[in-house]
């Protein structure tokens, strides 16, 4: 890598508050945005980036990431880039429905990485798409600080693949590579 990245997690959302595990719907019905808590978490990290000279920040265009991104850059005095490739996953027909319902589409974890569901995306589609994001800015800046920020699957993917660890072992390292909402990591 030609730079040096950071990774943050958008902050909680209502969807973290919920008892069963609604899948976010694209596009979005209506804005899904942060909760209080949510604003608080980013502001924390902000505060802990501040110390790492973030040059440039890389966001999801959806609503909760780019709020959390806003926020960041509004304390480091950046503006945002706002990145497609950084969306989450595309749960196809899954979308705005419970987990559950998705997970039944697999008979083992593994699958998620090579089949997606009806209009939607696997895990290999999802890392192939943040990798490529990396490999572009990366023949576009040098000996940068860059703060990526978007969801948590395609951040655990990223770090994945940037490791170049094979299909096993992403799911082996998950909960190592997984960052709680509002959490961010150098990577």
């Amino acid at each position: 890598m030609q730079n040096t990245y950071f990774i943050l997690r958008h902050g909680q959302t209502p969807y973290q508050l919920q008892e069963e595990k609604i899948l976010y719907p694209w596009p979005e019905p209506s804005p899904i945005l942060l909760t209080e808590r949510g604003k608080e978490q980013v502001k924390v990290a902000a505060e802990e980036l501040k110390k790492e000279k973030i040059d440039l920040i890389y966001s999801s265009d959806v609503n909760r990431v780019r709020q959390s991104a806003e926020i960041v850059a509004r304390e480091l005095d950046l503006k945002v880039i706002f990145e497609r490739r950084l969306r989450e996953r595309n749960w196809g027909i899954c979308k705005g429905k419970p987990k559950k319902e998705y997970d039944k589409l697999f008979s083992v974890r593994k699958e998620k990485f090579s089949k997606a569901p009806p209009r939607g995306e696997n895990w290999n589609d999802v890392k192939q798409r943040v990798l490529g994001l990396i490999k572009d800015i990366d023949k576009k800046y040098q000996g940068k600080n860059i703060l990526i920020v978007s969801h948590g699957c395609p951040l655990w993917l990223l770090q994945g693949g940037l490791k170049e660890l094979n299909d096993d072992e992403l799911l082996e390292q998950k909960p190592q590579l997984s960052l709680e909402v509002g959490e961010v990591k150098k990577i």
